[in-house]
């Protein structure tokens, strides 16, 4: 065998190789088909011959793909050729493919594994056992390169260069033509030229496609940003800072001022009311931006007119309370007196009586937020 020209042929192999990129993954199985040239190795006393295969295959990642192959030739003996020698078998190869996106073109390597079975006919003569037969079959090992197309165009061609490794020691050709008859060889090693197609199986694969975004739900939208969701607020409109409801309506809120009540016909605050009013004036520095309205409250004792007066009075003691002790009036809304207009408690039982517990209740200050 020429060592030189496989040398010639591996070398030709590495110009293809280059820097791989990955691209997206066709793994469908494929049929493979090609036609070429075997170059004999010499020491076979064999002539070079057309071969062919047929095979199947698959990537089993970007890169990697395997294939198993089928393969028939028929190189005649140098010395007749009217006796019969022919090769087949098979090989399972791995290729790994150099893949550059946007490359329709790209090359790859190959190692292969199989069995090639040969069968020989040689001239005998005067023999009458002429001509001698010989069947047998060996293991084949394959390296090679090659170059193959991308198969986006639903088929793929492919061109290889590969030497083949022949476990054959018992050839008729070579022991005729040893005059000691002993080969000496213990394999034999083809040449391998061909050109090929690739048939994917299947539709082409597309990416797949990313569901369309849902359309918002109101339940996901808060169009005015109070914190209630659009399917549930009532009041689209509301503004910042406000105090708002479960339905999304701003709501009156009173800071409590619970305990902060006032004697009969009395305007001044008494002791136990101050700890309530420093409690209060503690939420409003809290939040700076509260911004309250100061109202005050009669029983229906007296008369509309009086106790109109009382409770503005009442709201007054509250109001310089609070802007003497740090809160800004301009935060303040009032003094505000309401007289008795809005009791919280009855101020008379149901038989008429008088009701002190309910009149109490209502002698009373508020804070009711505004924003």
């Amino acid at each position: 065998m020429n060592k030189k020209l496989l040398c010639a042929a591996l070398l030709a192999g590495i110009g293809f190789v280059q820097a791989a990129n990955a691209q997206e993954f066709d793994d469908r199985w494929y049929l493979t088909g090609s036609v070429g040239y075997n170059f004999q190795d010499n020491d076979r006393q064999t002539k070079d011959a057309p071969f062919g295969t047929i095979g199947v295959g698959k990537f089993l990642t970007p890169n990697w793909s395997i294939d198993g192959e089928l393969n028939y030739q028929n190189p005649n003996n140098d010395a007749n050729d009217d006796l019969n020698w022919s090769q087949y078998g098979i090989s399972f190869d791995a290729r790994y493919h150099f893949i550059a996106e946007g490359r329709s073109w790209n090359p790859y390597l190959l190692a292969g594994l199989g069995y090639q079975r040969a069968e020989e006919e040689v001239d005998n003569f005067p023999n009458p056992n002429s001509p001698l037969q010989r069947e047998d079959g060996h293991v084949a090992g394959k390296l090679g390169v090659g170059v193959q197309s991308t198969l986006a165009r639903r088929v793929g061609v492919r061109a290889e260069l590969a030497y083949r490794i022949d476990a054959d020691n018992d050839s008729y050709g070579a022991l005729a033509s040893d005059p000691n008859h002993d080969d000496g060889e213990d394999w034999f090693g083809d040449i391998l030229a061909s050109v090929g197609v690739v048939i994917p199986l299947g539709p082409e694969p597309t990416a797949p496609v990313a569901p369309a975004p849902a359309a918002p739900s109101c339940a996901d939208m808060d169009s005015d940003g109070d914190g209630v969701n659009d399917c549930d607020d009532k009041c689209p409109d509301s503004q910042a800072g406000q105090t708002i409801g479960p339905d999304g309506c701003p709501v009156p809120v009173s800071i409590d001022l619970k305990g902060v009540n006032f004697d009969f016909d009395k305007s001044t605050l008494r002791p136990d009311a101050v700890a309530i009013l420093n409690e209060a004036i503690e939420i409003l520095k809290r939040y700076p931006d509260l911004r309250v309205e100061v109202a005050g409250h009669t029983d229906s004792k007296g008369t509309d007119a009086y106790n109109q007066a009382l409770s503005e009075r009442r709201a007054s003691a509250v109001y310089d309370y609070l802007t003497s002790n740090g809160i800004d009036a301009g935060r303040l809304v009032g003094p505000v007196g309401y007289g008795e207009s809005r009791p919280i408690a009855p101020n008379t039982n149901d038989d008429g009586s008088d009701n002190p517990e309910g009149r109490a209740r209502n002698r009373r200050t508020e804070l009711n937020v505004q924003n």
